[in-house]
């Protein structure tokens, strides 16, 4: 019989999710992704704002960053900033990511840092006791929404198409070897890689179960091209069934890091980096 090899990744910590959680799937299959990645602990930063998902980082056996709510990706963006070498992935809820972060999540795509996003989108605020979240279908019931929620759910997969996000996707908690495909081949990638996960509120949502995800999805098929922007951008906005697979690719477009002039000849950490003071003194009567 063979020996099962231990996880590194694995705190073994004691989790505050609800018993039958979305999360506790995601969690599973990150932690395969990262014990087969070939990556070190001391080269993996995960960051996160507040919420049930975005507790995940505290769950695992890595370095990490809890921000403020929705404020994950400024502080991701940062670290890349400053080392780029850093294999960094940010995990956090659609209403952290997308709602209370939604400003930064704009911007975030039109920067591409190389980064990897991962939101846990259960269609509800599962840690503030289920009120609408910007994915919450339109007309659904909640303890805030007594009349049912009235605005448009956000799509965000059409936006970051839109903003020719380098790397997007859609997987299901109910689909771990696609999640898990999907979000190996997403922290490999160079640039921004944004993975909606559909994951059920076991507690706060019974209308977005995991029988209504298996359901209303459907594995996006070879036909498709994530190269050919036209064609993402329509699969994006399909909702009847929703595709789940890999929406848009594009390989061609530069990093946040690579672009900026201190990264230009080498890649080497902020740091660790010395400026003398002759360098100094230089540098402040060239802009004196």
């Amino acid at each position: 019989m063979k020996e099962k090899v231990e996880n590194i990744f694995d705190s073994r910590p004691e989790m505050a999710w609800c018993p039958g959680c979305g999360n506790f799937a995601i969690r599973n299959i990150m932690l395969q992704v990262l014990q087969e990645s070939g990556l070190q602990r001391q080269e993996i930063v995960f960051v996160s704002g507040i919420g049930q998902a975005a507790k995940a980082p505290q769950y695992y056996n890595v370095s990490y960053f809890n921000g403020l709510h929705g404020r994950a990706l400024p502080a991701a963006t940062g670290i890349n900033a400053a080392n780029p070498r850093l294999k960094i992935i940010v995990e956090s809820g659609d209403g952290d990511m997308y709602g209370e972060g939604g400003n930064h999540f704009i911007h975030a795509l039109r920067r591409n840092p190389d980064i990897t996003i991962i939101v846990h989108d259960n269609m509800v605020y599962g840690l503030t006791k289920g009120q609408a979240s910007p994915t919450s279908s339109k007309g659904m019931v909640t303890p805030i929404q007594v009349s049912g929620v009235t605005s448009e759910p956000l799509n965000p997969l059409a936006l970051a198409v839109s903003l020719d996000a380098s790397f997007v996707a859609r997987v299901a908690a109910n689909k771990p070897e696609q999640m898990k495909q999907i979000i190996s081949q997403a922290i490999r990638h160079e640039g921004l890689a944004l993975i909606d996960v559909f994951q059920s509120c076991v507690t706060f949502n019974k209308v977005n179960t995991f029988k209504w995800f298996a359901e209303n999805t459907v594995l996006i098929d070879d036909s498709h091209d994530p190269r050919d922007r036209q064609a993402a951008f329509a699969m994006a906005l399909r909702s009847d069934p929703w595709p789940l697979g890999i929406v848009y690719l594009n390989e061609t477009k530069t990093t946040f890091s690579s672009n900026q002039i201190c990264f230009k000849q080498s890649d080497s950490p902020l740091r660790e980096r010395r400026i003398g003071e002759k360098q100094l003194r230089g540098l402040v009567d060239r802009y004196r």
